[in-house]
C-alpha cells in the first residue's frame, strides 16, 4: 500500500506514525519543530486520513506498509516515531526489518497486548446519523453522551470531513471496529526477535499504558531502550505537553 504522507525540512529521515483515530496532520506542529534539524515525513496509516482504505489491518501489514515507504522514498535507515497503535507499527516495523530502522521513539504504548480498547468510541461514530449533520457542531453534541469529554470528542471529529456530498468519515470505522482485538494484541512474544538500536520509550506519567510492569517486555525486546516519564501528561502525551514531548525527543536525536 502506498500510504498518504506530508514532508517538512531537510536531512537525516525521520518517520512520524500517528495513533489509532489520528492522522499525520495531527502532528503538524511537532513535525514542523523537528524538521528545523532533520526530513520529516508525517504518515497516514492505512484506512487513516489520505490513505487507502483496506479490509486487512493488523500490525504486520502495517509494518509492511511503512518499510515500502521507506523504500519507496529511499530514506537511509530513517528514525521512526510512533504514538499507541503507530508506536507499535513502528515497534513490529524495527522487529521485523532492523537494519531498516536507524533508531525508534515509542510514544506511551508498550510491546503488550492490552485488554482495553477504543470500541465504544468507534461505536459511537458508527451510530453517528450523518444524514442530520450539517456542521461540525452538529456532531458534537450528537456525539456528547457517548464521548463526554470534549477534548477527546474534539479528536475524534477531526475525522469527519465535509464535501458536495455531505459529511463523510475518512477513518474506515467498519475494519478499524473489525480490527479491534488485533490492534490491541502485539504480533509477536518475548524472545522471537529483538531490536538492538537506539530506542527511546516515552510515557505519560498519568497514562498506564507505560507503566512499570511493561518495563520487562521492553527491554526484552528492546534491549538498549530508554524510557522517559512526562509527569502529568495522559496518553495523548504529545498534545497534552507538545514542548516537554519535543525537548524529550529532540534530546534523543542530537545523541544519535
Amino acid at each position: 500500500m502506498e500510504l498518504s504522507f506530508t514532508a517538512y525540512g531537510e536531512g537525516a529521515p525521520l518517520a512520524i506514525l500517528h495513533g489509532l483515530f489520528g492522522s499525520g496532520r495531527n502532528w503538524t506542529a511537532i513535525a514542523k519543530k523537528l524538521a528545523e534539524s532533520r526530513r520529516v515525513l508525517a504518515v497516514d496509516l492505512r484506512n487513516h486520513g489520505a490513505s487507502p482504505w483496506d479490509p486487512s489491518m493488523d500490525y504486520a501489514t502495517m509494518a509492511a506498509d511503512v518499510l515500502a515507504l521507506i523504500g519507496r522514498q529511499r530514506l537511509d535507515r530513517p528514525v521512526v516515531l510512533g504514538h499507541s497503535m503507530g508506536g507499535k507499527t513502528a515497534m513490529a516495523a524495527a522487529l521485523a526489518a532492523p537494519d531498516a530502522i536507524g533508531a525508534l521513539i515509542v510514544a506511551d504504548i508498550a510491546p503488550v497486548p492490552y485488554r482495553h480498547g477504543n470500541a465504544a468510541y468507534v461505536d459511537a461514530m458508527r451510530r453517528l446519523d450523518l444524514s442530520k449533520i450539517a456542521r461540525r457542531g452538529d456532531a458534537d453534541e450528537a456525539l456528547r453522551d457517548a464521548v463526554p469529554e470534549p477534548g477527546v470528542r474534539g479528536f475524534l471529529l477531526q475525522n469527519l470531513v465535509f464535501g458536495d456530498g455531505g459529511p463523510r468519515w475518512q477513518l474506515n470505522l467498519e475494519i478499524i471496529a473489525a480490527s479491534m482485538e488485533r490492534l490491541i494484541g502485539f504480533p509477536f512474544t518475548p524472545g522471537e526477535a529483538r531490536y538492538g538500536g537506539p530506542t527511546l520509550f516515552i510515557a505519560g506519567g498519568a497514562s498506564d499504558y507505560v507503566g512499570p510492569g511493561h518495563r520487562d517486555a521492553i527491554r526484552a525486546f528492546f534491549p538498549a531502550a530508554r524510557i522517559e516519564t512526562i509527569d502529568g501528561a495522559g496518553h495523548w502525551l504529545h498534545a497534552e505537553k507538545p514542548k516537554e514531548f519535543i525537548k524529550i525527543a529532540t534530546r534523543f536525536l542530537a545523541g544519535l
